[in-house]
């Protein structure tokens, strides 16, 4: 608990720091008040909330996933259909957005979740894929074809019009803020050591009672949802949403967000999100060097650091005094453990 509450100071104190920025760019002097710094630091914050909402599925269940950019398209256009066509505040579209990326992913789940390595690559670099083409195809008459859907009206708070970089920027890092707290919670929850064991040792998470499957599935989908909703944000931030800010290499990027930082620990995935956002547009000006420099550092790390820049410590958990003693024994001893699922050792 002290723990807890020491990591919950740490994060309000980098996110109140973070806060203090855009009004002092401008006493900085820097040029059209910072409006270019802000922009980035948007786009940083976007991906953030993008990242953690991988790091549940890559990082904690341990799901071979590089189609999250599939649910971020998903609600990037279900919040700009409901705000051109239906005339929704695009704020109000959140809920809907993140629940149709959810039943995307619940659709794909279902099928191929019991699927492992190349295998779930192939099936998940496919769903990114389908939903691009059918984007570019003009769906149902509604994505706009290749030149998207613009036109997308500004968000407004409490009456107020978030017409400026800053404005958009304390939308964004609010919602980053919430997403840390509330994975923090769940990665220390009964569900969240559920997956860590699945991660870890699938066949002895099922045999202590874990319904290995059910669990996959409800990450799979609670990642997906809140990808989904990060694609609102996205919306509101460009008020233009095309099948090109969609692509493949948008969900490799977020797949080395989550390896370099350290998958399953927030701090890296925080740290992981800094660095690759904010070298791409530092070295924008060098764009063939750029993914040269890029690739370089990913072969680097996964040779001389594969468990990321800051990996998730290890977790220890109460085995009643006995030291070696795994996750299923503390789980018979009614310690704090895996949960019970639906398996057999759980009935």
């Amino acid at each position: 608990m002290i723990a807890a509450r020491r990591s919950l100071l740490s994060w309000s104190a980098f996110f109140a720091s973070l806060a203090a920025l855009p009004p002092l760019l401008p006493l900085l002097g820097v040029d059209g008040g910072g409006a270019v710094q802000i922009g980035v630091l948007n786009d940083i914050g976007i991906y953030l909330i993008l990242a953690l909402s991988l790091n549940i599925i890559l990082g904690h269940a341990g799901i071979f996933h590089m189609g999250h950019t599939a649910f971020f398209a998903v609600g990037a256009y279900a919040a700009a259909i409901l705000n051109t066509s239906c005339g929704w505040p695009i704020l109000s579209a959140l809920p809907v957005a993140g629940l149709l990326a959810a039943l995307l992913a619940f659709l794909v789940a279902v099928p191929v979740i019991r699927l492992r390595g190349d295998y779930l690559l192939v099936v998940t670099i496919g769903v990114v894929e389908i939903v691009r083409i059918c984007l570019v195809n003009n769906i149902f008459g509604l994505t706009g074809g290749a030149n998207g859907i613009a036109g997308i009206g500004r968000a407004v708070i409490l009456g107020r019009r978030l017409t400026t970089p800053a404005d958009i920027f304390y939308l964004i890092w609010s919602f980053a803020a919430l997403s840390v707290l509330l994975f923090s919670l769940l990665e220390n929850s009964r569900f969240g050591r559920a997956l860590n064991y699945i991660r870890e040792d699938e066949v002895a998470a099922a045999g202590c009672g874990i319904n290995t499957g059910r669990h996959k599935i409800q990450a799979f989908v609670l990642g997906a949802f809140w990808a989904g909703m990060a694609g609102t944000l996205f919306a509101v931030k460009t008020r233009l949403v095309d099948p090109e800010s969609f692509t493949f290499s948008e969900s490799v990027m977020l797949f080395a967000i989550v390896i370099l930082g350290g998958a399953g620990s927030m701090a890296g995935i925080v740290l992981g999100t800094f660095l690759l956002i904010g070298l791409q547009e530092i070295f924008r000006d060098f764009l063939e060097a750029r993914m040269l420099v890029f690739g370089a550092a990913m072969v680097a790390m996964m040779i001389f650091r594969p468990q990321g820049l800051l990996p998730a410590r290890a977790r220890r958990y109460d085995t009643g005094g006995r030291t070696g003693a795994s996750p299923g024994a503390a789980g018979r001893e009614k310690k704090p453990g895996p949960p019970a699922g639906n398996g057999a050792a759980g009935t």
